[in-house]
């Protein structure tokens, strides 16, 4: 089973609701490669209220760097942004997914989706690629899931997350990723593992997927979606360790 690809997961501490401490995301990413991942994207949250200051970026910099060398995984970093007007006159490099043209973004939990399509613009006109993150899970898809489909038909990929799929957030979620999974409106599954007890793991999903959709699931796990080689990741990485 694996390797697979992680772009949306909490493990690097930086003051949000994920890893609080070194120690837990330490403890996150072994886990995460213990069941099946090779690749896992670090991806802190960017919200409204709390944006990513140089004094942030800097801490998170700092906690990424003590992880990454001992996280049993290639661990890269990105961000998650929530929308909010003041993003639209940012630069969105600053936000890639580590080695991508990427940018995870999300649908915001409550409230119309209109911001996030603003944000989409704003990421796309940059030439970079927005990532829209567990729509799923959100009021205005929820309440209308149309919304899913223009975002999907705007040539935005669209991430399902694992824990949705495997009913941890109710049977709307569920029913609703599994749609979008079997529709082709979502080709990216992610954990958004936050916490030990919400961890970084894809593996269950994937089998689950692996019943429903075939043998072809292993495409919205290994990272092609999103342009990533985790074969080449892996190599590079057996090669880094022969040399130290």
């Amino acid at each position: 089973m694996g390797p697979f690809v992680d772009c949306h997961s909490h493990v690097v501490p930086s003051g949000d609701d994920g890893a609080a401490t070194i120690a837990d995301g330490l403890a996150l990413c072994r886990s995460a490669a213990e069941h099946g991942t090779a690749v896992l994207f670090a991806t802190p949250h960017i919200w409204p209220y709390f944006t990513l200051t140089a004094q942030r970026e800097q801490e998170l910099r700092d906690a990424f760097e003590r992880l990454r060398p001992r996280a049993g995984l290639e661990l890269r970093l990105g961000y998650e942004l929530t929308p909010a007007r003041p993003l639209l006159a940012e630069d969105p490099h600053r936000y890639v997914l580590e080695g991508t043209d990427r940018v995870l973004m999300e649908v915001p939990f409550t409230g119309p989706a209109d911001l996030t399509f603003e944000l989409a613009e704003h990421i796309e006109a940059a030439g970079l690629r927005p990532v829209i993150a567990h729509p799923e899970r959100t009021e205005a898809v929820l309440d209308d899931p149309s919304v899913a489909a223009e975002l999907a038909g705007r040539g935005w990929t669209l991430q399902v997350n694992a824990t949705s799929l495997t009913g941890r957030h109710g049977p709307e979620p569920e029913q609703l990723g599994w749609s979008f999974l079997e529709d082709g409106l979502a080709t990216v599954v992610a954990s958004d593992g936050h916490r030990t007890t919400r961890p970084a793991h894809l593996d269950d999903a994937y089998r689950l997927a692996r019943e429903r959709l075939g043998e072809g699931a292993i495409s919205l796990f290994d990272g092609s979606a999103l342009g990533v080689d985790v074969t080449q990741s892996q190599t590079a990485s057996r090669a880094a360790s022969r040399g130290a």
